[in-house]
């Protein structure tokens, strides 16, 4: 019983029921229209006198509201009303205009459906409370079978007169039940009519893969700069200790070296997380490339103790930018790897070469013993195949039968943007 109780009376049916009254207010005006037609083809002076010139007005009504639904603010307005009075889940509707044509069609539909529902449960809601009060209190007041007020003559009976109070309180819950099913049936109807169309859901992936993405790149971005100069700083650092009272002229390239290192990250960070802030622009400068930081990259990994052979036959400067600046990033990731994990002392080997369709990147080092990964940790490697895949490259890692540790990647000689 309290299951049924709150089905007809609950917050949520209430709810929907104010939104069912809101409706058969919004088609009120239609109906004023309406009648302005229907009266002259009648000739009737009194529509609104005769219940079947009020349903004639109210047909002509509807076609009414369904054109005038194509006005942009329409469907924003109908899925706030719905979210918050019919309790249905903002990410199941749409809130923006109608553009398409489908989408104007659905939200011409359910304008009709909520006028229409709206106007015959408000006009319920208007009647049927007086006519069930009047069935209720007839048995308790002879003025009031006195006065006839339009009544059946059947209340005349004994027993219909003592029957008349359940039949008001029958008109009371038959009037809840309708309001409840149509509230309902409208809850259940907006997902369709108002929510997303194919169109719409594919515009929001795309949205949400333009997002990620960007999110991604910043990820790999922040990885391979900070993580790098996190890297060598700790070496640098390290070793500018183990010899700092032997040898002052290696501790002070080693502190030129981290000053170096982090002002050039300073920048990096600034320059992504500029991206991150809405209408800003980018920070101080551009991301690093091989034609504008190959030699330097190179000093500074040596600066912490790496003996690094570099061999490049390609020509840094004639690569694509774009091309430039993810190989930049493949290299640092490949030296910072060694930097953490090679055997000490180490001697790693790189080569850039290019040939007529493919730049080859190689780094190669002895390998060292196992470190274990930090939590959270390990994504390098991951980070450069990502770059590789997107770049149309393919990307190798692992040991070696010479005790090596290589990291080859093959990138197309073309401009990915």
């Amino acid at each position: 019983m309290r299951e049924f109780v709150r089905l007809l009376l609950g917050r949520r049916a209430r709810l929907r029921w104010v939104h069912l009254i809101l409706g058969g207010a919004l088609a009120m005006p239609y109906v004023f229209v309406g009648a302005t037609a229907v009266g002259p083809l009648t000739g009737s002076q009194n529509v609104f006198g005769d219940f079947g010139l009020q349903l004639a007005s109210f047909a002509v009504a509807l076609p009414l509201a369904a054109v005038t639904s194509l006005f942009p603010l329409t469907r924003p307005l109908e899925s706030s009303a719905v979210r918050w009075l019919c309790g249905v889940d903002a990410e199941r509707l749409v809130y923006g205009p109608a553009r398409a044509r489908g989408a104007k069609a659905r939200t011409a539909a359910w304008f009709t459906l909520h006028l229409g529902f709206g106007g015959v449960i408000a006009g319920m809601s208007l009647a049927v409370p007086p006519f069930a009060g009047v069935l209720i209190a007839l048995p308790l007041f002879a003025w009031l079978r006195d006065s006839r007020l339009g009544l059946p003559e059947i209340l005349d009976r004994s027993w219909a007169l003592a029957l008349s109070p359940v039949a008001g309180l029958a008109c009371l819950v038959a009037l809840a039940g309708c309001a409840a099913g149509a509230g309902a049936l409208l809850a259940h109807l907006a997902p369709r009519l108002l929510g997303p169309a194919p169109e719409d859901r594919l515009a929001a992936a795309e949205a949400r893969a333009a997002d990620l993405a960007v999110r991604n790149r910043l990820a790999r971005e922040l990885h391979d700069s900070v993580g790098h100069a996190l890297s060598a700083v700790t070496l640098q650092a390290s070793a500018a200790r183990r010899v700092l009272d032997s040898d002052p002229e290696f501790v002070r390239e080693a502190l030129a070296a981290i000053e170096d290192t982090t002002r050039r990250t300073v920048a990096e960070l600034d320059t992504v997380l500029g991206v991150l802030r809405d209408g800003d622009a980018p920070g101080t400068g551009p991301a690093p490339t091989l034609a504008g930081d190959l030699d330097g990259l190179l000093r500074r990994v040596r600066a912490s103790g790496l003996r690094v052979t570099a061999t490049v036959t390609a020509d840094p400067a004639a690569l694509p930018p774009a091309l430039s600046r993810e190989a930049y990033r493949i290299v640092q990731e490949g030296l910072s790897n060694c930097l953490k994990h090679a055997a000490a002392p180490s001697r790693v080997t790189l080569h850039i070469t290019a040939t007529d369709d493919h730049l080859t990147i190689t780094v190669e080092n002895p390998l060292g013993t196992p470190t274990p990964c930090r939590p959270g940790g390990g994504h390098g490697l991951r980070g450069i195949a990502d770059r590789t895949r997107l770049l149309g490259g393919t990307t190798e890692a692992g040991p070696t039968k010479h005790h090596t540790w290589r990291l080859q990647t093959h990138l197309p000689l073309k401009d990915p943007t």
